[in-house]
């Protein structure tokens, strides 16, 4: 990452402070904390290493504030979310596409994976085959077609949300944190799974309503008032 000036050093503070809070605010029976709605206007704002800084810096805070079993899920899966929004915007699908195969590849190879029910990752497969159309459509998040704002925005927080969900799946099953970390049977890691995908659709849905109903006026007003015309890194 090139050498960062003052303003953004100040940016990443601000957001690092604001993702630390959502996670500290968000009731604990929530399969992700409410920074992942914050996501994708950190990769808008600050792109992709800055995001990623600032989500690594926030989640790790935020969990050393508030501990949990479960901290590893949070600042792994956070900031590489962001990582990709970040590289989505500013047109990069490469990178996006060799994480999900790596993901992907060791998932199907893991035969607990395959031994697990597929539908829960359909958001993931979703996601996956849209990374090309929304890193060519990143372009409408700061051009001047205004009117395409919001669809180049849900593509990208749809994404964003899908692969947080995806990085903790991939550390769940393939790297067998289920068992390792948790201690947890066949048996339960096939309800979690499950209860988990449903979740996750949820807050499929709720990231893409968010995202139009706070993300657009936020990068409206960004590109208004400070002339915010790329993403900081």
């Amino acid at each position: 990452m090139k050498r960062l000036s003052t303003k953004s050093v100040a940016f990443i503070g601000v957001f690092a402070a604001l993702h630390g809070t959502l996670y500290l605010i968000s009731p604990l029976f929530l399969w992700r904390n409410w920074a992942i709605y914050l996501a994708p206007i950190e990769a808008l704002v600050l792109g992709p290493w800055a995001g990623f800084s600032a989500a690594l810096i926030g989640s790790t805070l935020g969990r050393f504030v508030l501990p949990t079993n479960m901290w590893m899920f949070g600042i792994i899966a956070e900031p590489l979310s962001v990582l990709c929004a970040g590289f989505l915007i500013k047109g990069k699908w490469q990178p996006v596409l060799a994480i999900y195969a790596v993901m992907f590849a060791a998932y199907f190879v893991s035969p607990i994976g395959r031994g697990l029910p597929l539908w829960p990752l359909l958001d993931t497969m979703i996601a996956f085959c849209l990374v090309y159309p929304a890193a060519k459509l990143s372009k409408n998040l700061f051009g001047e077609k205004v009117k395409l704002l919001p669809a180049s925005l849900v593509l990208v927080s749809f994404i964003t949300v899908a692969t947080d969900a995806f990085v903790r799946v991939f550390l769940f099953v393939p790297v067998g944190l289920y068992s390792s970390v948790f201690g947890m049977p066949t048996d339960a890691l096939y309800i979690a799974f499950v209860s988990g995908g449903v979740d996750s659709f949820i807050e499929d849905v709720l990231v893409i309503v968010v995202s139009l109903a706070v993300g657009v006026p936020i990068l409206l007003a960004l590109r208004k008032i400070l002339h915010f015309r790329q993403p900081l890194s």
